[in-house]
């Protein structure tokens, strides 16, 4: 429980979006605890007008509001060093959300140092992954902060109540009309849930999509593009230099246009239950796969293997909220020696909804033509192989003769019917 009679004339900053939610929490926060509110927005790509968010946050009751034009950051440490790692959450999940809550959270401690607060804020519920996330960032950085979650700890209120309570106030309500969806975005993706989307059986309603066209509606002619890559980061399309930003928003459009980057999965949150999410993420889509293709290239097999478990390791971090941790540090080691000489160019088909890997090159390819092929040019020894074969199958050879673990009457082969085992078979016996 929060001491009311500790908090009055004190300063707390609230990471703010400029939604609702937040919005009613900057009065509420003054009203309940007597709190000064400072806000703290970042825009991770999905804020338009900055100065409009600030001029909101003072409506709404702040004393301050502070702003960033956080997407270059975004990219550099959060969205580049996830695609190096190949960071997907059960496979698939590019982890949009995931990624921003650190960078927001850092921005949120910073914001409190300057002004000298011993307390921060977020709009998260109690009942998703976020709150994990902005707890543990904040906790790392900042020890001695105290984090306040209004919408967990008696801030409950519905829509309409929020409505209510922000008109009362004075508070800038958008007259609009509320989407049935719960909507995060940023520039690595866009995450809906809620609504009709919770039940598992029914495809996704065509108004979920904003960034991706259906499939079937896409053009029927393929775009083929290619990805330059440098030690594991995109630095060029169609051979043109982009910057970060530039170059993801130009995916997310082409993608977008050609209907890929949309997952439907169920998926595994933190708290403990399954919950059904719809993601829209072309230029993500689009990298990781690129990335991967370019790492089959030049990786060896056993650094190969090894990067692909801790990539579910990695993802499962930042999942869950510890971006900013030392086993992070350990991880992230690992993964920049990986990306030594994950260099060179990939090409890739986007047709109806599919991305496809149809071209690549490296200097640094550990492929070789000549070893490779069955025509003219191979170099291959093929005398070499049977004593490869030989030496290989030893231990093999020697068990199967001491221990006979495969004999005809040994449970392995008894799980083969017999009728299969024999079926085919002719035999002649002698005169």
């Amino acid at each position: 429980m929060i001491d009311t009679k500790k908090t009055a004339g004190q300063t707390i900053v609230l990471a703010y979006s400029g939604g609702l939610d937040t919005s009613v929490a900057v009065a509420w926060l003054r009203e309940t605890y007597g709190f000064e509110v400072v806000t703290c927005t970042g825009n991770l790509g999905s804020v338009k007008d900055l100065a409009g968010i600030q001029r909101k946050a003072i409506q709404s009751g702040a004393k301050k509001a502070i702003v960033h034009d956080a997407r270059e950051t975004f990219v550099r440490f959060f969205l580049w060093p996830a695609l190096q790692a190949g960071a997907l959450y059960e496979g698939r999940y590019p982890l949009a959300t995931a990624l921003g809550r650190p960078l927001l959270a850092k921005l949120l401690v910073d914001a409190a140092r300057e002004e000298g607060a011993r307390y921060v804020a977020h709009g998260s519920t109690g009942k998703g992954n976020d709150q994990v996330r902005f707890d543990l960032a904040v906790g790392a950085l900042a020890p001695e902060l105290t984090v306040i979650a209004p919408l967990r700890s008696g801030m409950h209120m519905t829509r309409e109540d929020e409505i209510d309570y922000a008109k009362a106030r004075g508070i800038p309500v958008p007259v609009t009309k509320k989407s049935p969806y719960s909507v995060d975005e940023n520039l690595w993706g866009r995450s809906i849930e809620a609504g009709v989307l919770e039940d598992p059986w029914g495809a996704p309603p065509r108004d979920v999509f904003q960034w991706t066209v259906d499939p079937d509606e896409a053009p029927a002619k393929p775009k083929e593009i290619v990805i330059g890559f440098r030690e594991g980061i995109p630095v060029t399309l169609d051979g043109a230099a982009g910057d970060g930003v530039p170059l993801i928003e130009k995916l997310n459009a082409l993608g977008g246009k050609h209907g890929v980057g949309r997952i439907d999965q169920i998926e595994n949150r933190l708290v403990g239950i399954k919950s059904r999410e719809i993601y829209e993420a072309p230029a993500a889509v689009i990298l990781h796969l690129a990335h991967r293709a370019l790492e089959d290239m030049v990786l060896s097999k056993e650094s190969h293997r090894s990067k692909a478990r801790m990539a579910d390791e990695y993802a499962d971090l930042i999942y869950n909220g510890l971006w900013f941790s030392a086993h992070h540090q350990d991880l992230a080691a690992f993964v920049r020696s990986t990306q030594r000489f994950v260099t060179g160019e990939i090409r890739v088909r986007l047709h109806r909804g599919t991305a496809a890997v149809v071209g690549r090159r490296s200097e640094h390819s550990l492929y070789s033509t000549a070893l490779a092929t069955y025509g003219k040019g191979d170099t291959f020894d093929h005398q070499a192989a049977e004593g490869f074969i030989g030496v290989f199958g030893l231990p093999l050879r020697n068990q199967s003769r001491t221990q006979a673990l495969w004999g005809p009457d040994s449970e392995a082969t008894l799980a083969i019917p017999k009728t299969v085992m024999t079926r085919g078979r002719t035999a002649t016996k002698r005169p």
